[in-house]
């Protein structure tokens, strides 16, 4: 159904997050209901799992269950598999590196953002500890994504 405006809604390209906080991922959550975007959101909690639902494999082998996303939320420190490792896969494979992944870590050390940004990736935030700092990072982060940027799926999807 059309709504009234005869604007069909804006389908928004998934956002898969690897996080392992719960925390973390509770407050991002909390913050994404506040927003007026509607997107639909997977959560790997290792780089194992995220590299799983990537390629398909283990308990993601359904396409159905682990669609290709839109854009990526990596932490870079993660059980197992780390995401710089997750990222440098991403990267290098013909059919993931056109995903933007974006790192959503505590680390500010200067040598792994000049690793990321060498190994490809978009965007390198680091998490503010401070609420209201962290309330307007998602918000800038969303907004930008997925209400200012075309993204692949998205592209994809309306060419």
């Amino acid at each position: 159904m059309i709504p009234s405006s005869g604007i069909p809604p804006v389908q928004h390209p998934l956002l898969l997050i690897v996080e392992d906080s719960n925390e973390d991922f509770e407050a991002f959550e909390r913050f994404m209901r506040q927003s007026s975007l509607v997107i639909p959101v997977y959560r790997c909690l290792n780089g194992d799992q995220a590299l799983a639902f990537l390629y398909h494999t283990d308990r993601y082998t359904d396409p159905e269950s682990a669609p290709r996303p839109g854009l990526i939320l990596l932490d870079l420190n993660l059980p197992g598999t780390d995401g710089r490792e997750v990222l440098r896969r991403i990267k290098q494979d013909d059919n993931l590196k056109s995903v933007p992944v974006v790192i959503f870590t505590t680390s500010n050390n200067s040598k792994d953002i000049e690793a990321c940004y060498q190994q490809g990736v978009n965007s390198y935030i680091i998490k503010p500890m401070d609420f209201g700092l962290l309330k307007r990072s998602i918000q800038t982060l969303l907004d930008y994504w997925f209400d200012i940027t075309m993204l692949p799926n998205n592209s994809l999807e309306k060419g």
